[in-house]
């Protein structure tokens, strides 16, 4: 199946892009190819599609996939979305905020309850990082997801130790990240200051540090970024609230060198840092029971 051609479509229903939402449509048919490559559509899958607006990658899946959910927060996008796909028993257009429902219920509206997904879309560039958090900390997360965001946004998802943050710390905990191709700014409508990249996660069958774990592993990485440019050793000490010694003993017993800063340490040396963390804390709560 066609995609159909953004521009024209809007020209047609008298549709201005909204700067508010970040609306930036591709109209460009090598980057269609690219998404639809690296997505490696089954006959029997079942795709999450955030951000459809006018049906550009929504109908080319539709022939490939078994379902596809497809999700737009603009009310006259959804409605044009309905009109294109009249006939297509096997899309379901979802109008609403994809950051207001979960990825259960997403399933459910598509009838799909319980069964794996992969995850494509444009993502605004705004909410990038809040999109890409929603799926990868809810449950059930996508076996694979395959997302366009801006060109800087793909580079600290993909960064390594040296140049990492919270945001590539976060995604390495629950994917694999690797960069599929850059997409020029002209590849959209209207056209973007920057450039884009489409990013694919495989995502790891369980994430690696259990689920009851997360809010607390999240806690030390974001005080470990909580200061710019400071070593771990004042970072830590001031978002944990521990005294320098404390902090000084825990990175010397995970191997780490108080001196470093958080973005030079790797997905494996924060898990090891956790791990020092996590027993500390135990044997503290532990001895005050004791008492």
């Amino acid at each position: 199946m066609e995609a159909p051609d953004p521009r024209k479509i809007l020209k047609e229903k008298g549709i201005r892009p909204r700067k508010s939402l970040g609306q930036h449509f591709m109209v460009s048919l090598r980057g269609l190819k690219v998404i639809l490559e690296a997505l490696e559509p089954k006959p029997d899958d079942v795709v999450i599609e955030i951000g459809a607006g006018t049906g550009f990658l929504t109908l080319p899946l539709a022939s490939k996939v078994a379902k596809v959910i497809a999700v737009e927060i603009d009310r006259r996008l959804a409605e044009v979305l309905r009109e294109l796909c009249v006939g297509l028993s096997n899309v379901v257009i979802v109008k609403g905020d994809i950051l207001k429902t979960t990825p259960a219920a997403l399933l459910e509206q598509g009838g799909c309850g319980g069964m794996p997904y992969k995850l494509v879309g444009n993502l605004p560039y705004y909410i990038t990082s809040a999109i890409l958090r929603h799926f990868l900390e809810n449950k059930p997360k996508p076996s694979l997801a395959v997302v366009t965001v801006q060109k800087e946004v793909a580079q600290r998802i993909l960064a390594l130790p040296g140049e990492m943050s919270l945001l590539s710390v976060s995604v390495r905990l629950y994917a694999r990240p690797e960069l599929v191709s850059y997409i020029p700014a002209g590849a959209f409508f209207p056209p973007p200051e920057v450039d884009s990249a489409v990013v694919k996660l495989e995502i790891l069958p369980e994430p690696l540090i259990p689920e009851e774990e997360e809010p607390g592993f999240f806690s030390l990485v974001r005080a470990g970024f909580g200061g710019k440019r400071k070593t771990l050793r004042n970072a830590l000490r001031r978002g944990l609230g521990l005294p320098s010694e404390e902090v000084e003993e825990l990175l010397r017993e995970a191997g780490i060198s108080p001196e470093r800063r958080a973005e030079t340490l790797s997905i494996e040396e924060w898990l090891r840092l956790w791990e020092k963390l996590k027993v500390k804390r135990w044997t503290q709560e532990r001895s005050f029971s004791l008492l």
